[in-house]
């Protein structure tokens, strides 16, 4: 049994031409775009622990969220009057 040549990873396939792509190739094209539209969230080791999964991260949010619309809590402009 053969083994596969290993190609190169700029190499195109031998079906390939390199006029079959007129605009060329341009690495991370679409980096920014998704970079926009992702969100990620790191969390600290310690809350990682409480919150293994993002389920129970957005459980809990939620649940704080829920908490501060019915405290109906402001943010105070000054210190205690």
């Amino acid at each position: 049994m053969k083994k596969a040549r290993l190609r190169a990873k700029d190499e195109l396939r031998r079906s390939y031409k390199g006029t079959d792509f007129p605009g060329g190739f341009t690495r991370g094209k679409y980096a920014a775009r998704l970079a926009a539209g992702s969100n990620v969230v790191v969390l600290s080791a310690e809350n990682a622990e409480a919150f293994p999964t993002s389920e129970a991260v957005n459980e809990a949010l939620s649940g704080l969220l829920r908490v501060a619309k019915s405290a109906r809590l402001t943010v105070r402009s000054g210190g205690r009057r």
